[in-house]
């Protein structure tokens, strides 16, 4: 929790910070987007070196690093400094794979889905706690407070992970792809980066193409590199297995739906009353506003497991894609009143709970115990993704679309995103009695069961 909550308490912060650092709106939005990056590379490579060399040595080098930023970023007094700080910070996106690989190696199978929704639930909870605390940190102790927040979560969490998380043996002979890593992390970077600046540099831009070349060039590098290697970064082998690769596509919609609705909610509510349709409310109306909906996502994925065992991960995801997508279909044809927003966001923090906590377990089940880490560092990474273009598109949309329609057409695309998560949740194959492959809804060979 106290990661994703280092990676939201600076989004609140950000006019602060360009005043503090007296820097440019584009400077600022900077920090968040440099911690993003760092986190996208780091995620699936620390989930593979967790693979190989034991997830808790991995887990303690992850931890001691993000404080470490954490700290630089706190005391920053530039931009670089900052940046530098952030970039640091965003390694600890490692812990999420790293953690579902100590929770299948240690927890027993009955209670593996439990664990693993209860650790999804920790982005919500994250998120509910930044934006509740931000506003009384900056307007008492000053913007720099909210960034040694997470310190305060994470020291103690770097103590509790050498004393708690048992020691596991490192791979025979393991090798890394540090090639594989070279060239993936270079065609991710690029690409996101074109993605984050497209609608400051102008889509067609000189920059933005050049990057989108750069990335599809590394791509095709690093895809050629790991169909030769022995021991490749990401086994795309692997990808291809249908409880994989549906989980993934599950992630990517769910993570734009996540994200659209964190740029819609609040943009409405703190709109003038007087065009029309906002609502005149403050930072805080809007981030009370918000405050349910994490809540419900955190329930959500805390008892995803109790359902996992009854009706299985497939159709936690498709009840939770069925209940986000009502929730956005609600509020695009009513707004009018901020108990509407209410009841529309809950019903969006619940489904998305449910939804991140099935897509995680439909991974650790799918793939062999020693490509967990790496399987769910790229569901997560790929989120990350989902997550930037659910930003784009809907800044797009509602400038594009004038108006209040530009909001209602921004809530029935998000609703759209979530109607296409429901056929993929019936192409994830059904769960088979226990014993058979290596986990609940597990495939016994995933590199020759590729549907």
């Amino acid at each position: 929790m106290a990661y994703s909550l280092s990676m939201a308490v600076v989004t609140p912060a950000l006019p602060q910070i360009q005043d503090g650092l007296h820097t440019t709106p584009a400077g600022a939005a900077w920090a968040l987007t440099a911690m993003t990056l760092s986190a996208a590379v780091a995620t699936p490579v620390a989930g593979r070196l967790g693979d190989l060399y034991g997830p808790r040595r991995v887990l303690l080098a992850v931890l001691g690093v993000a404080t470490a930023g954490m700290v630089v970023a706190a005391l920053a007094g530039t931009v670089p400094v900052m940046l530098a700080g952030r970039v640091l910070s965003g390694i600890g996106g490692g812990v999420f794979p790293l953690a579902y690989t100590i929770i299948r190696d240690v927890v027993p199978p009955a209670r593996t889905a439990s664990a693993v929704g209860l650790m999804s639930s920790m982005l919500g909870l994250g998120g509910a706690v930044s934006w509740c605390l931000a506003g009384p940190i900056i307007d008492y102790l000053g913007w720099r407070w909210l960034l040694w927040l997470p310190v305060a979560g994470l020291v103690p969490g770097v103590a509790l992970a050498w004393w708690i998380v048992p020691r596991s043996a490192p791979k025979a002979a393991a090798k890394v792809d540090w090639w594989g890593a070279a060239l993936f992390g270079a065609w991710l970077v690029a690409a996101l980066t074109a993605l984050t600046e497209g609608m400051d540099w102008g889509w067609t831009s000189p920059g933005v193409l050049g990057l989108l070349a750069l990335s599809a060039a590394a791509a095709g590098a690093w895809l050629w590199t790991e169909n030769r290697v022995a021991e490749p970064l990401i086994d795309l082998r692997l990808m291809r297995v249908r409880g994989v690769w549906t989980a993934n596509a599950a992630s990517l919609l769910s993570g734009y739906a996540l994200m659209a609705g964190g740029l819609l909610f609040p943009l409405l509510v703190q709109l003038p009353d007087g065009t029309g349709f906002g609502f005149g409310g403050t930072a805080t109306q809007a981030a009370l506003l918000q405050l349910p909906a994490s809540i419900g996502m955190t329930a959500a994925g805390m008892t995803a497991g109790l359902l996992d065992r009854r009706i299985g991960s497939r159709m936690v995801l498709f009840g939770g894609a069925l209940m986000t997508g009502l929730g956005y279909a609600f509020v695009a044809f009513q707004h009018a009143a901020m108990w509407q927003l209410y009841v529309g966001g809950l019903a969006r923090g619940i489904g998305l709970g449910f939804a991140y906590a099935a897509v995680a377990n439909l991974v650790v089940a799918a793939v062999p115990a020693g490509e967990t880490g790496v399987a769910t560092g790229i569901n997560t990474l790929i989120r990350t993704v989902g997550a930037s273009l659910g930003t784009q598109i809907t800044a797009v949309v509602i400038v594009v679309v004038p108006g209040e329609g530009g909001y209602a057409t921004g809530f029935a695309v998000s609703a759209a995103v979530m109607a296409a998560v429901l056929p993929l949740a019936l192409l994830v194959p059904r769960r088979r009695p226990p014993g058979r492959g290596t986990g609940p809804g597990a495939v016994p060979d995933p590199v020759t069961a590729v549907r």
